[in-house]
């Protein structure tokens, strides 16, 4: 048996190979920090093998509680990723899976690739209506790439969307590219009632840097970027750092923060109820924007999240509080499972790619309920 991780998100360190029935593992932690979390690597040679995979520090990993009722995913192709028997005693996470075939692929949520990134970016580029541009390169010198989808024109709301400032938050890209095949199918009457009214800036993977790397939460400096929008860095924060610039240059209207969260099995808003500028009205444009959801798709609900920030108190380096104090607009961020949906649950893929891709043409009509009720 072999175990390989020296790939695009990999992260995984042998400790010992001995025993199939006794693997033991250790994940990485970020760059420059001791959190971990996120694990991806394959497996060599075990065709037939009860395999029991203990990551022997899982216990020590950033969230705890995203172990608990947790499965991990596999794939043979890469392509179509299943859950597999997982376990946690408190300190191991123990894979435990008998492979088919002599090649299987784990991971934490399923991996979306950096080639993946560069041919969705290069293929929405081909449609007349969006506008590339490269922000900037990243500290390991790749692109942050940015799509504009339609002109903007006096009148239109300038609606921001971005994804994956934690990079093992792999599900916030999988949401979206369903919203990027939303918005530029000429079919979908949302979209184009969408489009006729707004102009969307869309950044669909805001850490590439961290996602190649198998980071968990952190850039390439190991700073976490949803902590940097106050005050953001060309030397520690760049990303962030650049995307702030063309929010100034744009102005915001609505802007929506694609994220995960380890713990929580559901999908769910978390507003930005704490910041000093709060009302009644902002009270108003957020939950209309929680319930149009809620109507539009089963998969969303309100009654479990985060614990609402007490009034002037939310943190102002978190992009959503800065955003929608900075920029007097509707702000939220989305939060989708690692493990499975329990409002909806799916035992054989859990929360998936797939799931994650369907929601989102949800929040866009949500986003359209919102503009025709005065509420943005």
């Amino acid at each position: 048996m072999q175990i390989s991780s020296a790939f695009d998100s990999g992260n995984i360190d042998v400790v010992s190979l001995d025993d199939a029935a006794h693997i033991q593992l250790t994940i990485r932690p970020d760059h420059n920090t001791e959190k971990f979390q996120w694990f991806h690597f394959a497996l060599h040679g075990a065709a037939g093998q009860a395999c029991a995979l203990h990551l022997t520090n899982a216990g020590q990993a950033a969230y705890q509680d995203g172990w608990r009722d947790y499965q991990a995913v596999a794939s043979y192709d890469r392509e179509s990723w299943f859950r597999v028997d997982t376990r946690f005693d408190g300190q191991n996470l123990v894979i435990e899976h008998t492979p088919e075939r002599d090649l299987v692929y784990y991971a934490y949520f399923a991996p979306y690739p950096a080639e993946r990134h560069r041919d969705l970016i290069a293929a929405c580029q081909d449609d007349d209506r969006v506008h590339y541009q490269c922000l900037g390169l990243t500290p390991d010198g790749q692109s942050l790439d940015l799509l504009r989808i339609g002109t903007p024109e006096e009148g239109k709301k300038v609606c921001w969307i971005i994804a994956r400032q934690h990079p093992g938050e792999t599900m916030a890209q999988w949401w979206m590219e369903g919203a990027l095949a939303a918005l530029l199918d000429d079919t979908d009457a949302v979209s184009q009632a969408l489009l006729s009214q707004c102009v969307f800036y869309l950044v669909p993977n805001m850490n590439p840097d961290g996602s190649r790397r198998g980071h968990l939460r952190h850039n390439a400096h190991g700073t976490d970027l949803n902590r940097a929008w106050r005050q953001p860095s060309l030397e520690t924060s760049p990303e962030v750092y650049q995307v702030r610039q063309a929010m100034e240059h744009s102005g915001v209207d609505f802007f929506l923060d694609v994220h995960g969260d380890e713990g929580l099995p559901y999908n769910f808003i978390a507003g930005a109820e704490g910041i000093p500028s709060w009302t009644p009205q902002k009270q108003a444009q957020l939950d209309g924007f929680k319930q149009a959801l809620m109507a539009a798709s089963p998969e969303f609900q309100t009654e479990h999240g985060y614990e609402v920030d007490k009034p002037g108190q939310a943190n102002l380096d978190i992009g959503s509080n800065f955003i929608a104090q900075h920029f007097d607009c509707l702000a939220m961020t989305l939060e989708m499972p690692f493990k499975d949906n329990a409002a909806l649950p799916n035992p054989v893929v859990g929360w998936s790619p797939e799931r994650a891709a369907a929601l989102a043409p949800a929040n866009l009509k949500a986003l359209l309920h919102c503009l025709r009720s005065d509420l943005i």
